[in-house]
C-alpha cells in the first residue's frame, strides 16, 4: 500500500538537519501532516588490516550521554562521492589512509521518519600518516579483532546504527555468507 504525497514544506532548515511537514494521504484515505527529518547522506568505513582487525574509535555522544565504539563516519559533501567521503573521514578521524574502498552495504536506518542514507564501505588499511586532524571525534582509536565484535555488540559497546550495520555485515563478509 502506497501513501500519497500532496505536498511538503520546510519547518526548520540548516546545513545539518532539516525538519519538513509532508501532507500525506494513507491508503485508507486519512490525510494529515507527517514530520520528516531530512539529512545529508552518511559514509561509513570498516577498515580492516592484515591481522583481521577493524579500526574503531571510542566516542562519547552527548545526545544520549553514552560511550561506545564506532567506525569512522561522516557526512558526504556535495562535491564528493560516498566512497571519497568515507576515505576522507577515516583519514581525518584516525590518521590512517585506506586502500581498495569497496561498497559493503547500503542502509536507511530510520526510513519511517528520516530520509537518511548510509553508505558503508569495506577498506583495506593503508598507512598511518599521523594523529587525526579532527580533534573532537574520539578519546582513543584502536584496532579491534573481528573475533571480539560479537561480544562488544552484546555488551552494548557498539550501538550506533552505521557502526552496527557495518560490523555485522563485515562479520558476514568475513564468514563468506
Amino acid at each position: 500500500m502506497r501513501w500519497k504525497i500532496h505536498g511538503e514544506r520546510p519547518v526548520y532548515e540548516n546545513p545539518w538537519v532539516n525538519l519538513w511537514l509532508v501532507d500525506i494521504e494513507q491508503p485508507d484515505g486519512r490525510r494529515w501532516e507527517y514530520h520528516v527529518v531530512k539529512l545529508r547522506h552518511l559514509a561509513v568505513a570498516a577498515v580492516v588490516n592484515d591481522h583481521k582487525q577493524v579500526l574503531m574509535m571510542w566516542r562519547h555522544r552527548f545526545v544520549t550521554d553514552s560511550w561506545a565504539w564506532e567506525l569512522p563516519m561522516g557526512l558526504v559533501e556535495a562535491d564528493e562521492s560516498p566512497a571519497e567521503a568515507a576515505a576522507r573521514e577515516v583519514l581525518e578521524e584516525t590518521g590512517w589512509t585506506t586502500r581498495e574502498m569497496k561498497p559493503l552495504i547500503y542502509a536507511q536506518p530510520a526510513n519511517g521518519i528520516t530520509d537518511s542514507e548510509h553508505f558503508v564501505f569495506r577498506a583495506e588499511a593503508g598507512e598511518y600518516t599521523g594523529p587525526p586532524t579532527e580533534l573532537n571525534e574520539s578519546d582513543r582509536i584502536e584496532w579491534i579483532p573481528l573475533s571480539e565484535l560479537r561480544g562488544m555488540i552484546d555488551r552494548r559497546e557498539i550501538v550506533s546504527s552505521g557502526s552496527l550495520v557495518g560490523v555485522l555485515y563485515l562479520l558476514l563478509d568475513e564468514a563468506g555468507l
